[in-house]
């Protein structure tokens, strides 16, 4: 028997075997710079070829500080970086606080839902980057997460789809679902909902980098514009950012 499964999983590398330990075969995952969440994860770090749901309580918890250090790795190697539909404008100083260089991330616009889903799914299919982040509510169902998980199985990076909190009750097939609490800092606490291995009891404390807003209201942007510029975070315009954006369609 353990022949047959060895020959199996040589076949098909991506086959889950169920055992009391974590998978580490499959596509090269992007390392999460975590070194505590990258042993925990399938693959060693956040995977390719699929959704991962990232459960928020609210905007701004540590999500960007989370996924800074892969963000950062493939921004540098020329990989673009994809917003679908923010909430909030991308605030170019933090990002770039961050080491992300902002000139690597486009922006799509959808105004509304049908635009965004539709904008997702044709995002996943064209397969033309490095990483994917959209944000979806609570309303979501779980057939058009179906169509984005089999969409996103050529992807060749990660693709992120920030939920929010309530929305970890509800079924999902995506094959990593992970929620942030945030901690005092530098503490994140990320706790593993759904893996390809065993269960995950106890949270995982991350240490992020010093907190920065990586996006920003409209009004509280113009507002910034009116004020003296703080000594430990230089504003600029959002407007004049590096950042392209583009239309749903």
């Amino acid at each position: 028997m353990n022949a047959i499964v060895e020959d199996l999983v040589q076949r098909h590398p991506t086959l889950w075997r169920g055992a009391g330990h974590v998978q580490h075969q499959g596509p090269a995952s992007v390392p999460t710079g975590h070194a505590r969440l990258d042993a925990q994860l399938p693959g060693g770090g956040w995977p390719p070829g699929c959704i991962t749901e990232l459960m928020v309580r609210a905007l701004g918890t540590g999500e960007w500080r989370l996924l800074a250090p892969a963000l950062q790795r493939l921004a540098q190697s020329g990989r673009h970086i994809l917003l679908l539909a923010p909430p909030h404008i991308p605030h170019a100083p933090a990002l770039a606080a961050l080491g992300l260089p902002t000139e690597q991330f486009l922006v799509v616009r959808a105004r509304h839902a049908a635009d965004r889903l539709w904008a997702l799914e044709q995002s996943l299919r064209s397969n033309r980057f490095g990483a994917l982040i959209a944000w979806l509510d609570a309303t979501t169902k779980p057939e058009a997460l179906r169509r984005f998980q089999l969409a996103a199985r050529n992807a060749q990076g990660p693709v992120f789809l920030f939920r929010p909190f309530e929305a970890q009750t509800q079924p999902s097939p995506a094959p990593l679902r992970l929620a942030l609490l945030p901690r005092h800092y530098p503490g994140l606490a990320v706790q593993l909902l759904k893996r390809r291995g065993p269960v995950s009891v106890e949270p995982i404390l991350v240490n992020v980098p010093m907190a920065s807003r990586a996006l920003r209201p409209l009004e509280e942007a113009h507002a910034l514009d009116r004020l003296p510029i703080p000594e430990r975070q230089p504003l600029l315009r959002p407007h004049t950012a590096p950042v392209r954006t583009a239309a749903s369609h």
